[in-house]
């Protein structure tokens, strides 16, 4: 979640006015998941919609800068700091291999039920046995 603007904090640099809708409606889209009923799901279950929306505005901001170039340098780092977007989801995202990363969690080998491996979702696909469920339990991805 972005902070909250106070008088202390620096003004948006230009270019912000362009894009500030689009963050507002992924800000919109993460308060009425906060807000969604969790009744009848499992813990993981009820972060999901959380966790695809953090995800989907943080690939927003990351294409913008690196594959559209449509902002400046000044403004991209000015969204990490606020927290627009999750800087070492998109720092993982520059290295090769790491290009549709869901979630930072999926990399990390300490939350796996066997030491050393990774989530089901880092698997390829043409791996995957057929007819298996590939669902990934940290994000639902």
């Amino acid at each position: 979640m972005p902070k909250i603007p106070t008088s202390r904090t620096k003004k948006a640099p230009e270019g912000f006015e362009e894009i500030e809708p689009t963050l507002n409606d992924y800000g919109r889209k993460m308060r009425d998941a906060e807000n969604e009923s969790h009744e009848g799901k499992r813990k993981s279950e009820s972060l999901w919609p959380i966790m695809r929306i953090s995800h989907a505005r943080s690939r927003y901001i990351y294409e913008l800068y690196y594959k559209r170039e449509a902002i400046s340098k000044k403004l991209y780092d000015w969204l990490l700091k606020e927290k627009y977007g999750d800087a070492n989801l998109i720092a993982k995202w520059k290295k090769t291999g790491y290009e549709k990363l869901c979630c930072l969690r999926c990399i990390q080998t300490k939350d796996m039920n066997y030491q050393g491996s990774t989530c089901i979702c880092r698997v390829p696909k043409a791996q995957v046995r057929a007819g298996t469920v590939v669902e990934c339990v940290h994000c639902g991805e």
